[in-house]
């Protein structure tokens, strides 16, 4: 009894087995093959993560080999540029330098000639000398008239550039001839040839330069004088040592208060000034009847200032300031020379009023030549002095270190 227990347990045992199995099998074989299908995609996206990983490593190389040639072509390309701006910087350095002597050559240049117009002012005088009557007829380029009454007048009181400024010689020397044929032809001598130029002045009729012109002193180069048909004291002495000038008289202006005649070096009698130890004999040329060494009373045993006859530089500056950061100035200044000679190794210098005749950080330009009518440009830096009551003093110095020309800017705070 036992035994068919035992074995019918053990059979029950083996189907049960059997059973599970069956049932076990039937759960757990489509969970496998999803697994198996998952891993056998998964091999596939690694596969093409993996190919694409050797197509992303190979392009990597190829722009790393890119990058690499780009920064050797962007090493050596940040070579020549530096190597190209230190040549732009040492050609600019010289480009100024050239152009500072280039304009340094051009403003030593000679005047050159004013260009002439077609037109002429056509211009006939007559007056009478020693009772008997004189003409002279005189034709003057409109273009020429043009340029001294345009022309802007020097601040100067040496009135000698208005006769030796080089233009006008031609008809002034026309003018002179005629004079010299009226004088030869009437047997004159040498005091009555000087007397007949006076004379032909004189009869210019005499205008002030208020009632005349814009300004309440207006000094005319002869050539104005002569259109003009007149002028004052100084125009008619301009005038009058023009003539005597191209006649080569030795000459000087003679400036009395309030006044202006002319001396000249002739042996005469009459009233005189001595300048450089020679007389010059006194000329009136504002009416008419005076003759050389004649003098009116209100000038007779007055000083005058007396001035040479010759071509002297006369230099004036303009100029402009601007800040240059927060320490320093720039000034830029242009020269120009209204005289009638060349103005040879001026200087230009710029500095701060310290007060009682001291300057405070005072620059200076390296020396130029100037000639007549023409302009010269320099650019001065200062440092500025801090914490001061101060103003800009510009000035021109001659070779010889002696002021030319000099102005000031109003006082201000550093």
């Amino acid at each position: 009894m036992e035994s068919k227990a035992l074995i019918f347990l053990i059979v029950g045992v083996f189907v049960g087995a059997g059973v599970g199995y069956r049932v076990l099998s039937s759960i757990s074989s489509p969970k496998i093959d999803d697994y198996m299908e998952l891993l056998a995609n998964n091999d596939v996206e690694i596969s093409s993560l993996i190919s694409e990983l050797d197509t992303l490593e190979g392009e990597h190389d190829s722009l790393q080999n890119n990058y690499d040639e780009l920064s050797s072509e962007a090493e050596s390309l940040s070579i020549k540029y530096s190597t190209l701006t230190s040549q732009y910087e040492e050609l600019e350095l010289n480009y100024l330098d050239l152009l500072q002597k280039y304009e340094i050559a051009v403003a030593s240049l000679p005047l050159s000639a004013a260009p002439l117009s077609a037109e002429t002012i056509d211009l006939d005088y007559t007056w009478y000398y020693n009772g008997r009557k004189c003409a002279v007829s005189l034709s003057i380029p409109e273009s020429m008239y043009e340029y001294y009454s345009e022309k802007k007048r020097a601040e100067t009181e040496d009135y000698s550039i208005y006769v030796t400024h080089p233009y006008d010689d031609e008809y002034i020397n026309t003018i002179v001839q005629k004079m010299n044929f009226i004088a030869l032809d009437r047997g004159y001598s040498e005091i009555e040839k000087i007397n007949l130029i006076i004379s032909f002045v004189q009869s210019l009729p005499y205008t002030s330069d208020n009632v005349t012109t814009p300004y309440d002193e207006y000094p005319r180069y002869p050539l104005e004088t002569l259109v003009d048909n007149g002028g004052d004291c100084e125009d008619t002495s301009i005038l009058t040592a023009s003539l005597l000038e191209s006649m080569n008289y030795d000459l000087i202006l003679i400036n009395p208060p309030g006044h202006m005649a002319v001396g000249v070096n002739v042996d005469t009698y009459g009233s005189y000034w001595t300048f450089d130890e020679k007389q010059y004999y006194y000329l009136e040329t504002t009416s008419v009847g005076w003759e050389i060494g004649d003098i009116p009373d209100d000038y007779n045993g007055v000083s005058a200032y007396l001035y040479e006859l010759a071509p002297i530089p006369i230099c004036t500056q303009n100029w402009t300031a601007s800040w240059k950061g927060t320490s320093q100035i720039e000034i830029s200044i242009t020269v120009t020379n209204e005289g009638t000679a060349m103005a040879s190794d001026i200087r230009v210098y710029a500095s701060f009023d310290a007060g009682e005749e001291y300057v405070w950080n005072e620059e200076e330009s390296t020396p130029f030549s100037l000639n007549i009518g023409n302009s010269y440009s320099v650019t001065l830096v200062l440092d500025i002095p801090r914490n001061e009551n101060t103003r800009l003093i510009i000035g021109i110095i001659d070779v010889d270190g002696y002021s030319m020309d000099e102005s000031y800017s109003n006082w201000f705070d550093t």
